[in-house]
């Protein structure tokens, strides 16, 4: 009987002991996969605004530049110009429409489906998008600020985030895609390599600054 009460008393005191050594050791540094799910989880979900920056190119070649400031958080709004070497367009995005008209001039804004605002990027759903790359094996690059996020997609997959984006980008075979994030859990920054089967790559560059509460956006008239 003594025996074993000497017994049980060595094994509590072992387990104690084991116990101590474990809360006094230093915690495993979290992987970079925790570290961005952390960020996205904490983000804080209130309409904001952003000053955005898109840029199209094909190798050296600009194709395409929109500049302007939309609101996230909430349905796709803003107001924008775009530039290539054939225009230049004053651009607002509306919830229901988008319009467009030459930019200096005063006359009728022509009407497009809220669609139209989709490019090759899903700009209103990029938590949607980090959480789909964080699914396709992504590679994270910690040691300085933002994070950066990179994998590897294909249209379908895009697709299954926003189905307009995805189709947009349906001639593509594959995309490689980057995005960086912020300590505020923000997506701050998206490049895509678009790989085709016989067209040479195309690149597209998003960057969002100057976070700010959100803009009213109304639906323009000629003057």
């Amino acid at each position: 009987m003594i025996r074993h009460r000497t017994a049980t008393l060595i094994l509590a005191l072992s387990e104690l002991m084991l116990s101590a050594c474990a809360s006094g050791s230093p915690a495993r540094p979290e992987t970079g996969e925790q570290v961005v799910r952390e960020r996205l989880a904490a983000a804080d979900d209130a309409p904001y605004s952003a000053a955005l920056r898109a840029v199209t190119q094909s190798g050296p070649t600009r194709l395409q530049l929109m500049v302007g400031r939309i609101n996230l958080n909430t349905p796709l709004t803003g107001r924008a110009t775009e530039k290539t070497e054939q225009y230049t367009e004053d651009v607002v995005i509306t919830q229901q429409k988008v319009y467009r008209r030459a930019s200096g001039t005063h006359g009728a804004w022509q009407e497009f489906p809220a669609s139209a605002a989709k490019g090759g990027v899903p700009v209103d759903r990029l938590p949607q998008y980090l959480h789909l790359m964080l699914g396709h094996s992504a590679s994270i690059r910690q040691g300085s600020e933002p994070v950066r996020v990179s994998a590897r997609l294909t249209p379908k997959d895009i697709e299954s985030v926003d189905k307009t984006t995805g189709r947009n980008l349906g001639p593509a075979t594959t995309i490689d895609a980057e995005a960086w994030i912020d300590e505020e859990g923000r997506v701050v920054r998206v490049r895509q390599e678009m790989h085709f089967a016989s067209n040479p790559d195309i690149q597209a560059t998003l960057t969002l600054t100057d976070f700010k509460s959100a803009i009213s956006v109304s639906t323009p008239v000629a003057r």
